[in-house]
């Protein structure tokens, strides 16, 4: 009975099983020591030849298939990649196989033309045992590859999942002290307590309305801050005084909301238990190795109002997830000022594969 369209299902493919980047220099690396290794133990073990010649020949023939076949699986990686389930491994060892068997059969064929005697005899024994010990040691070495990139993929998830968790404690938390402001101007000054609302409606559509893992840029988070500067102003008056000095790349790629809650802390902190208020200095300057980002406040009259820690733990944890090591969150307080500073490689993007 034939099948119609509507009746026609697909057969769900299972997920393509990630790849080692093979452009990187420790895959290249990892070859050279595996080829190395393999030759020395050869010419070490009982029976070997020994001859100091044919070492040297054989780890230059070794060392020069490990660049071969680095170059070709970079160069094909994103096509074998698009294979299903399992099949992008057996491509890369079909792959390893193959071209070890054609470089040795060239390499014996070269050395009977030019009679230079640096290839066992007969060649085609040489390439098959070169194919054999390729398939064995390439199976190994995928297995290994295989067994990291599962690895880092389970890495991936947890960093992932715990960014989606502090992502989701911000949330509340900003709009709890957004709305508590619109509920202090309703009865002193309506009309402002309406500009509120409508600011905040645009600063939560910008900042919460996409993915929460998606990334901005510098320049969108500043008019962020801008946007949470005007909402805490109408609440303070001119208790909060904001002075910028800013020099930075706007486009550099940054995870959304992650400098309102140093801002967010500076007012809470320093500005707000302050009788007569006090200044917020934004500075952004370039540095060797990229930019730093400065948030400066007072310290609050008396004893500090004391705090959860939660928004720095918060933005160191974002910013070595989305930047590596590199990056860096400082704090120090200096007379009577408190200052973070975020200091952010430009060579580095955003790390889109652990979202």
């Amino acid at each position: 009975m034939p099948v119609t369209p509507s009746q026609t299902t697909d057969v769900p493919q299972p997920p393509s099983a990630p790849l080692p980047d093979f452009c990187s220099l420790p895959v290249l690396f990892a070859l050279l020591v595996v080829g190395a290794l393999t030759v020395t133990l050869m010419w070490l073990a009982p029976g070997g030849s020994g001859n100091l010649r044919d070492y040297c020949i054989a780890v230059l023939f070794t060392s020069w298939l490990s660049v071969l076949l680095t170059v070709l699986l970079c160069k094909l990686r994103t096509g074998m990649q698009r294979l299903n389930g399992l099949l992008p491994y057996a491509a890369v060892w079909l792959l390893l196989v193959a071209t070890v068997g054609i470089s040795a059969a060239v390499l014996g064929w070269m050395d009977q033309s030019l009679t230079v005697g640096i290839t066992p005899s007969p060649t085609g024994r040489f390439v098959r045992d070169s194919m054999v010990a390729t398939g064995l040691l390439g199976a190994g070495l995928l297995r290994y590859f295989f067994v990291v990139a599962q690895w880092q993929v389970r890495v991936a998830a947890a960093a992932q999942a715990q960014v989606a968790a502090l992502q989701a404690r911000i949330r509340p938390h900003f709009l709890f002290n957004s709305m508590n402001a619109v509920a202090a101007l309703i009865r002193v000054d309506p009309d402002a307590a309406e500009r509120t609302v409508e600011n905040l409606a645009e600063l939560f559509r910008a900042a919460l309305g996409s993915d929460p893992e998606s990334i901005g840029t510098l320049g969108e988070e500043w008019n962020l801050v801008d946007r949470y500067l005007d909402i805490e102003s109408l609440r303070l008056g001119d208790r909060l005084r904001v002075e910028r000095d800013i020099d930075v790349p706007v486009e550099l790629p940054m995870p959304r909301l992650l400098l309102q809650p140093l801002v967010e802390n500076a007012i809470r902190h320093g500005v707000q238990p302050n009788r007569a208020g006090g200044t917020i200095r934004l500075l952004g300057r370039r540095v060797p190795g990229g930019v730093e980002i400065v948030v400066d406040n007072p310290v609050a009259d008396g004893a500090p109002t004391p705090g959860t820690g939660h928004g720095l733990r918060n933005v160191r944890e974002r910013v070595r997830f989305h930047y590596g090591a590199r990056a860096s969150v400082r704090v120090d307080t200096l007379a009577d000022r408190f200052i973070v500073t975020v200091f952010l490689p430009e060579s580095a993007n955003a790390r889109t594969d652990r979202r």
